[in-house]
């Protein structure tokens, strides 16, 4: 099997190591497989899981523009349960920087290795012009981390977000970024490129952080890269999301909501964690809708200015309509 330019590309299993068409290794669904692990249960997710079939005309024709212009999609990349729900509404969160993450958090499917320093230059122009093709008011970008590059990849996304500007400028656009390794230099870079949210994801409670992130990701790290965000650029809106189903307990939801406010972030989403292969972290519980909203209430009792609460909600779920107060239109 060959790409478009008659590149040879090795397809591998999750969990095994294969070469990119730029020349490096990584390894598929970001972790490696693990010899006798459990398989991943059949049958056994409550109904209020079952997402939508991506298809439709609408859903081809968003996959057709994101193709054309070689954009990698977190839709795609992380799995995501709602891709045929937002693409069949016109909309998509793009993924900068390729596909390949330099970490290898346990709950994430997208490939990891080292991209030693490899960057599409190109990628801000087709952004901007794919914001353009799809007509988006609201775009939502976000990236692998990429720690093999001084600054995280902050000028990069700072000019992809001047590009869309530049050719959309009544485009609000959200950055869902890495950490930067807790840069703040790197951090100023994005937030004063004429952005309207920035979000950093702290995923899970604190003493949860590890094993569930990386190894180089941090609880209070994320926590530093949101409070300077909003102290650099009050006016933008700073968002972060939480998985829950990984063995936390409510009283540590409560305390990481109160730590997420406590550093003046405005938004949080929260959504199930579901299990991307069997060489991921087990789901300990599956959460139920009325958990979902009751710590909703309690997020927007603490000051946020909307908790997006549900089973399938990811944090760039609905995120153009954050602000409306009412669930993202989930009830």
């Amino acid at each position: 099997m060959a790409d478009l330019k008659g590149i040879p590309v090795v397809l591998a299993k999750s969990g095994q190591k294969y070469v990119t068409q730029q020349g490096f290794t990584a390894i598929r669904d970001g972790v490696k497989a693990v010899h006798g692990g459990a398989a991943l249960p059949v049958g056994r997710k409550p109904s209020w899981l079952r997402a939508p079939l991506a298809a439709g005309a609408a859903f081809e024709a968003v996959r057709g523009v994101v193709r054309e212009h070689r954009l990698a999609t977190v839709c795609e990349e992380a799995k995501c349960p709602n891709i045929g729900e937002c693409w069949n509404a016109g909309t998509a969160t793009l993924m900068l920087m390729g596909a390949v993450c330099t970490r290898a958090c346990r709950f994430c499917a997208v490939d990891t290795g080292n991209p030693r320093g490899w960057l599409d230059q190109d990628e801000p122009a087709n952004a901007a012009r794919t914001v353009e093709l799809m007509g988006l008011k609201y775009v939502v970008l976000t990236s692998v981390n990429r720690d093999d590059l001084p600054d995280g990849g902050a000028a990069h996304y700072a000019a992809c977000i001047r590009a869309i500007k530049e050719r959309c400028p009544a485009t609000a656009v959200e950055a869902l970024t890495p950490d930067f390794q807790g840069s703040t230099a790197a951090v100023e870079t994005v937030v004063q490129s004429g952005l309207q949210v920035f979000a950093q994801n702290i995923e899970t409670v604190r003493r949860l952080t590890h094993p569930v992130r990386d190894p180089r990701a941090g609880y209070e790290q994320t926590l530093a890269v949101l409070r300077h965000a909003k102290a650099m650029q009050p006016a933008v809106l700073t968002k972060s999301s939480l998985m829950l189903g990984l063995g936390e307990t409510h009283t540590e939801i409560e305390e990481c909501l109160g730590d997420l406010r406590a550093a003046s972030v405005d938004i949080v989403t929260l959504g199930q964690y579901l299990r991307p292969t069997q060489n991921h972290l087990a789901v300990e519980r599956f959460v139920t809708p009325a958990e979902f909203q009751e710590l909703r209430a309690q997020a927007l009792g603490l000051g946020f200015l909307e908790c997006v609460a549900g089973p399938l909600v990811r944090s760039s779920y609905r995120a153009e309509r954050a602000l409306e107060r009412n669930n993202a239109g989930l009830g």
